[in-house]
């Protein structure tokens, strides 16, 4: 099998680029012909001419269409799989695959379809105003700090739904979990055949590497407000537990002189697994709905439980009572009294971490993430040759 993936890569390396990099690579390992039809963020320079270029490329990017189209032609793939295609692809690549009848595969990380800014978190809260074919709203609430650039988000947005881009040439959305697959078929109306849930690939640890000192509470992720480590630096205030964020020291503006809570730098992915093997359980305090959450399934695979927050996919990723537990969104008291309820209880963050590792090693493995991407596959060959 060919498959034609097309990625426009961020400025800045987000989850999803190592995400589609991690796909991409286990399809070479596993005989698929992946050929890739790639941009960069990075050539757009930061001035009012990169912004220029971004905004009219996510309206309608020419030269990354006109390229792809040659790829397009040069490649003559059995499949075109799509990822990141703002701003320097487009969209309007979508109607050119449909026109050459050949299937189209979207990977959906994110909110993209229904929002804007793609996060549903603005200012503090989880927003939905601009569904409904209400993207102005990104305008008035100027969901990018930026006017300029929130007109620019709003209009892409509106264009590709106007013109039903995603809706009528994307035979088969890949989703990480099935709080996305959930959020598609209700909020844009895909059906139910349209989508296929593969969650995203975390490597296995060998499992003779157990969980080591568990002598602190870890949070692994971007200082971020919609990440929640400010409630996690309160709920350690309140317990007094040892708590480590991975970060760089003084970074965090809600650490004050005196907070059992400490920083630590980490370098590389093998330092990120020992941070991971030392807690006793990781905590994800998420405001924002995640659509997985990758720091969760990595701590499982270690054998170490997850508290998290009951938002979003984490209770698809976090089992509650089983590989994990979960607490109520923003509430420090609930977040604080299960920290000293999983401290106090060695033996049930054991068993609970054994079921992480277990859950890890069935359902979010190269395995398990390369059979769904072949379903993948196929129900699009299937659905676009009935279209």
């Amino acid at each position: 099998m060919k498959v034609l993936h097309a990625v426009n890569y961020h400025r800045f390396t987000w989850g999803s680029d190592r995400a589609w990099d991690g796909t991409i690579q286990l399809s070479r390992e596993n005989g698929i012909d992946a050929v890739v039809f790639s941009r960069d963020s990075k050539v757009l320079p930061q001035s009012v001419r990169g912004r220029a270029r971004a905004f009219i490329g996510g309206i309608y990017a020419r030269e990354g269409v006109r390229a792809f189209q040659a790829a397009l032609d040069r490649v003559r793939p059995d499949v075109v799989h799509t990822h990141e295609l703002y701003p320097l692809i487009s969209p309007w690549i979508l109607p050119r695959c449909s026109a050459a009848g050949i299937p189209v595969v979207q990977s959906a990380y994110d909110f993209r379809l229904t929002c804007p800014i793609t996060t549903h978190f603005v200012h503090g809260k989880v927003c939905r105003e601009c569904m409904g074919g209400r993207e102005y709203q990104a305008v008035f609430n100027n969901c990018r700090d930026n006017v300029a650039e929130s007109v620019g988000y709003a209009l892409r947005n509106m264009v590709a739904r106007r013109w039903r881009l995603f809706r009528d040439h994307v035979d088969q959305f890949l989703v990480p979990s099935e709080f996305c697959r959930r959020w598609l078929m209700r909020d844009v109306e895909i059906e139910p055949e349209r989508i296929t849930v593969q969650p995203c690939m975390i490597p296995v640890p060998d499992p003779a590497r157990k969980p080591g000192r568990a002598d602190y509470v870890a949070f692994a992720g971007r200082f971020a407000f919609e990440k929640g480590a400010h409630l996690l630096i309160e709920a350690a205030r309140r317990t007094g537990l040892p708590v480590y964020l991975s970060g760089k020291e003084g970074t965090h503006p809600a650490i004050q002189p005196g907070d059992p809570v400490t920083c630590l730098l980490i370098d590389s992915p093998a330092e990120l697994a020992d941070f991971y093997r030392h807690a006793r359980f990781v905590v994800v305090p998420s405001l924002w709905e995640e659509t997985f959450s990758v720091v969760s399934a990595e701590a499982m695979s270690h054998g170490v439980p997850v508290l998290a927050s009951r938002i979003g996919a984490l209770p698809d990723t976090v089992l509650d009572g089983v590989t994990g537990v979960l607490f109520a969104p923003g509430d420090v008291d609930d977040l604080a009294n299960n920290m000293r309820r999983m401290w106090d209880d060695p033996a049930l963050c054991r068993r609970l971490g054994e079921a992480g590792r277990r859950r890890v090693a069935v359902k979010f493995d190269s395995g398990s993430h390369l059979r769904q991407l072949l379903v993948g596959y196929d129900r699009a060959i299937a659905l676009c040759a009935r279209r």
